[in-house]
């Protein structure tokens, strides 16, 4: 089999000085790839700055004979978003690929959480990913060719106690995917979702004792096929966690058709409704959005 490699590609990964986006740059800088480490060195809330973890891994990867530069600006703005691009721009000519990794962690329970720390999150994981994917597709979409991997999180699908602000951002990261590759599929363009788990310093705090092997390398590889030329999916999410890869997707139920509908009637059919024996799935490229409305307007007209 002929090894998939990025010889030539251009590779933006934001929070690539630890965990996670550090195996991502360090495999991707091992097949060829030129990569700009983004890595503001912050502590696990975002506060500080380190140039420290993107130096040592851009060491990493000339040391294996690959192609790197640091880059230490902030997703969680504008400005920071458009430098991080440049970067790559400045130092190579052009992007390829844009992996956005950075983030950050701070708890509080709904009642209680600060608007700042919503706020701190919120601005580098799915801002950040705007920022960063803003400045970036127009660049890809001139040149015909683009892979972006975004980060979500089973907590942005299933939520969990005390991170409304990582649930949130993670949420609306889906969003942010679905319009991408809808908006890059006729230019070139293919973006989807990570929804990885792994062992990392995000880890700090947890019983970890009972967890199978999780090491961030055995993410890597997923989000390195969804990043290569080869790869042939837009607009999905894939979840890689302690060795299994699976697919997740957003499923409706048929549910039930009445041309009128009373408080009580929905109560009666709230089982028929919730019904989970035929399911709708509309990817949304290339065209779900408009294939539930067609679906749901035929049920109206058949009158059932």
């Amino acid at each position: 089999m002929t090894e998939l490699r990025f010889d030539n590609r251009v590779a933006v990964i934001t929070g690539a000085g630890r965990g996670l986006g550090r195996a991502y740059a360090r495999l991707l800088g091992s097949k060829g790839a030129r990569v700009v480490v983004n890595d503001n060195g912050g502590s696990l809330k975002g506060e500080g700055l380190d140039t420290g973890p993107a130096d040592e891994v851009v060491r990493e990867i000339r040391a294996g004979g690959g192609d790197a530069i640091a880059c230490t600006e902030t997703v969680a703005t504008p400005e920071g978003g458009k430098a991080i691009i440049q970067a790559a721009l400045d130092k190579y000519g052009r992007i390829d690929i844009l992996i956005h990794r950075a983030g950050n962690v701070r708890y509080g329970s709904l009642e209680e959480i600060p608007q700042e720390d919503f706020d701190a999150v919120v601005n580098v994981h799915l801002k950040g990913g705007f920022h960063v994917v803003r400045h970036a597709f127009p660049h890809m979409t001139s040149a015909g060719y683009g892979r972006i991997v975004l980060t979500s999180s089973i907590g942005g699908i299933y939520g969990n106690h005390n991170v409304v602000n990582y649930g949130v951002s993670k949420a609306g990261t889906i969003g942010l995917c679905n319009v991408t590759a809808l908006e890059g599929a006729p230019k070139g363009v293919k973006c989807n979702i990570i929804l990885p788990g792994a062992v990392t310093r995000m880890a700090e705090g947890l019983d970890i004792s009972a967890y199978p092997p999780m090491e961030p390398e055995l993410v890597a590889p997923v989000v390195g096929w969804l990043s290569h030329e080869s790869c042939s999916v837009t607009g999905e999410m894939y979840i890689s966690v302690a060795g299994r890869v699976a697919r997740a997707y957003v499923a409706e139920t048929e549910g039930v058709y009445r041309p009128t509908w009373t408080i009580d009637d929905v109560g009666a059919q709230i089982d028929a409704i919730r019904d989970t024996t035929k399911q709708w799935v509309f990817p949304p490229v290339p065209s779900g959005f408009v294939d539930h409305l067609q679906r749901s307007f035929e049920m109206a007209r058949r009158g059932s």
